[in-house]
């Protein structure tokens, strides 16, 4: 059964990366066009982010109510009525239609993350991380490719009158249905309903399954790791967003064409999730702790090495690919440390909770970094994106300190 269900989310997981990254590696250029303003160029993104932040709460009451196959099937469907948003904006050239677009389309995210802690419902606990961390690695295929389908995507619909900046988000609409159709057929049983039904009959697993926001927030702020868990995640979610955000108009800046932003982000996205199994091997065989503190290390590089870049390409390059990996240590072990931190009975609410704290933060980094390049310049948002990880790294060390072994 663990074997069945990890391979159609792994399959999930491939077309909802390449859903999501053939669309968002563009998004920042398409709102500059549309807007005609910089500042206003980051608003795509974070729009995205906000929209997934704001609709895994939902989602995640469903799955809490119905299990995961309906929550993520509906997820998909959502973000593929998102991506068709999109494409009307460019026509029209409404850029409020463009922010509710991408708003909806943020769905996708929503899936792929909740797709996660559908992997880690019937894991052993001693192959969490693994766990949680092969179906994150899954979505590799899709999104390193998608940023490099991105430039040929858009102009397959130019003789349409579709913006090339936004023909991807179509593109990515019909990968989201496709993706929503096999999950529903194919993810039996429901990963959550039976880990339930195991709790249940388990002497440990009593409890009536709490579903609501105040359930998740009780539950997390009852344990200080799964504190540190959800400042971890937010953390890295913020500063990854914050920084990759406005990177494709740095680089266009610097003279960089579509195809070679595109390879920076397949880059940065291959740094996210490529390497998303030693994470995990990591954080179950040292600890969730100890992992996270390397994700604060990686992420200080990466802003060090993007802020200085200064149209060094290959820096620029460098720094994203650390930026995907301080992001994947942070998220795996941050993930694993909030299942393992509190109880079944409120575990879906606590995880509900948890994308939306972290996709409120980064949606908030992400609307201020158009802003501070406009006013500062690109290296003072990777600076400013460097100080969100101090209180990670304060909780993180008051977290070894406080427990020598984590795992």
């Amino acid at each position: 059964m663990r074997r069945r269900i990890t391979l159609v989310l792994v399959v999930s997981q491939v077309l909802g990366g390449l859903g999501v990254a053939t669309g968002i590696a563009l998004a920042a250029v398409l709102a500059e066009e549309i807007s005609g303003s910089e500042a206003l160029s980051g608003l795509a993104l974070t729009s995205s982010v906000i929209g997934t932040g704001l609709l895994s709460l939902p989602f995640a009451a469903l799955m809490a109510r119905r299990g995961r196959r309906p929550g993520l099937t509906l997820a998909y469907l959502v973000a593929a009525a998102g991506g068709a948003l999109v494409v009307a904006a460019s026509v029209i050239g409404s850029f409020p239609l463009l922010l509710v677009g991408m708003a909806v389309f943020g769905a996708g995210s929503s899936a792929n993350l909740q797709a996660r802690f559908a992997a880690a419902d019937l894991a052993a606990p001693e192959r969490r991380a693994r766990t949680i961390s092969l179906v994150v690695w899954a979505t590799t295929l899709g999104a390193v490719a998608g940023p490099n389908l991105a430039g040929p995507a858009g102009r397959s619909l130019s003789g349409f009158g579709v913006p090339d900046a936004a023909g991807p988000f179509l593109w990515g609409a019909v990968i989201f249905l496709v993706a929503g159709v096999l999950v529903w057929i194919l993810l039996r049983p429901d990963p959550l309903l039976t880990a339930r039904a195991l709790a249940a009959s388990s002497a440990d697993g009593g409890g009536t399954e709490e579903r609501s926001l105040r359930a998740g927030r009780a539950a997390v702020f009852a344990s200080p790791r799964a504190r540190l868990a959800l400042v971890a995640v937010a953390g890295s979610h913020t500063v990854m967003v914050s920084v990759m955000v406005m990177t494709p108009v740095d680089l266009s800046h610097h003279g960089a064409d579509l195809e070679l932003i595109g390879l920076v982000i397949s880059g940065h996205i291959a740094g996210m999730y490529a390497f998303s199994p030693v994470m995990g091997w990591l954080a179950d065989r040292l600890g969730r702790v100890a992992v996270i503190g390397l994700a604060v290390g990686l992420l200080a590089c990466a802003t060090v090495l993007a802020g200085t870049s200064d149209g060094d390409h290959a820096r620029s390059a460098a720094g994203l690919f650390l930026l995907g990996l301080g992001w994947s240590a942070g998220l795996v072990a941050g993930s694993a440390l909030l299942t393992d931190s509190v109880p079944q009975s409120a575990r879906a609410a606590a995880q509900g909770l948890s994308d939306l704290t972290m996709n409120a933060a980064a949606g908030v980094g992400g609307a201020l970094a158009g802003l501070v390049v406009a006013q500062a310049g690109y290296g003072w948002l990777n600076a400013l994106a460097a100080t969100l990880l101090l209180p990670v790294a304060a909780l993180a060390l008051l977290g070894r300190a406080g427990r020598a072994s984590d795992g």
